[in-house]
């Protein structure tokens, strides 16, 4: 530190301040002092910076099935916006989410000094996991249920399905179909909800369940292009929708002419699906400000909101349209 303070020609002590504090020193001192590290290749002691400090300046955050782009467009919103205040992210990978797996990631993360951890948990069974970690370290909850004791950042899913289903249902189509996720994901169960309430007062299809696949939405969407009443489904979410989009055409159902298709996520191929998908788009980039934010106030000891939602938006394309009736 001293060697960087001599080639800035500063104090080791604004160099210190430039490592912890970097909001407090004048922007022109602070672009000398990083030259000067950059120059040495200096890399701060982050043990002896816990010492100083308090803090690592890393944050944890315990992830599952980040090959779904849910949970993997959500990790990447937290590392940015992470990344945009000058913290470091750590991860602990689970293969499955339980109590004993979470109370496992979140030990493995605080063994690394980190000073607060993200978990990522849409499934209902995090809960019991999310209940028993230890009350005064921090921790935020990401796309996980309500009545926990930690706080939540989420997408309002319910919402979202609500604008869905209700998009069809202005074009004309007296009721709509629902591709449903998994039982036991947050998410699906909130999609489904919503699903349910914008049909009130009508008739109201039972739902078929799939896994997020294509696979399993091609599998459901073959019972349902053989029925002739379907004119408008809403799929859980867009791979599911794709498969679905496949199963209609094999079954020489027009999309949208004979059935309206919307989807969930708006994945980034969703604008190229053979016809581009209507989809609810989720804002991963503002849920991931508000884990972040809410995981420093934790830190800095301040209670802040209990739960903080984003609200997604409805993109119409291609694949809605008014019903056509013979």
């Amino acid at each position: 530190m001293e060697d960087v303070a001599a080639l800035a020609g500063v104090s080791a002590m604004t160099v210190s301040r430039v490592l912890n504090t970097p909001e407090k020193v004048r922007p022109k001192t602070r672009d000398k002092v990083l030259a000067a590290m950059r120059e040495l290749d200096y890399r701060p002691n982050s043990a002896a910076r816990v010492l100083a400090t308090g803090r690592s300046g890393v944050l944890g955050v315990v992830s599952f099935d980040t090959t779904l782009y849910g949970p993997a467009s959500t990790l990447y919103g937290i590392e940015r916006a992470a990344r945009s205040a000058e913290y470091t992210i750590t991860i602990a990978s689970l293969s499955a989410l339980s109590r004993g797996s979470i109370e496992d990631g979140v030990d493995r993360l605080r063994s690394q000094s980190v000073d607060g951890v993200i978990v990522i948990a849409p499934h209902l069974s995090a809960a019991e996991g999310l209940r028993s970690l230890p009350p005064d370290f921090p921790v935020v909850a990401v796309g996980a249920g309500d009545d926990l004791p930690v706080p939540v950042a989420a997408v309002d899913h319910y919402a979202g399905a609500l604008r869905a289903t209700r998009h069809l249902l202005d074009l004309g189509h007296e009721t709509v179909w629902h591709m449903a996720g998994p039982p036991d994901w947050v998410d699906a169960a909130a999609r489904l909800a919503g699903w349910r309430e914008a049909l009130a007062g009508r008739e109201i299809p039972a739902p078929l369940a799939g896994d997020w696949s294509a696979r399993s939405g091609y599998e459901q969407g073959q019972v349902l292009a053989a029925d002739p009443a379907v004119t408008a489904v809403f799929a859980a979410n867009d791979p599911m929708a794709l498969g679905l989009l496949r199963a209609l055409r094999e079954a020489g159902r027009d999309v949208p002419g004979d059935v309206s298709v919307a989807g969930f996520d708006d994945v980034p191929e969703a604008p190229y699906f053979a016809p581009p998908l209507t989809s609810v788009r989720q804002p991963f980039g503002e849920v991931g400000r508000y884990a972040f934010q809410m995981l420093l106030e934790r830190i800095d000891g301040a209670t802040g909101a209990p739960r903080r939602t984003a609200e997604p938006e409805l993109v119409v394309r291609e694949s809605t349209a008014p019903r056509h009736r013979t």
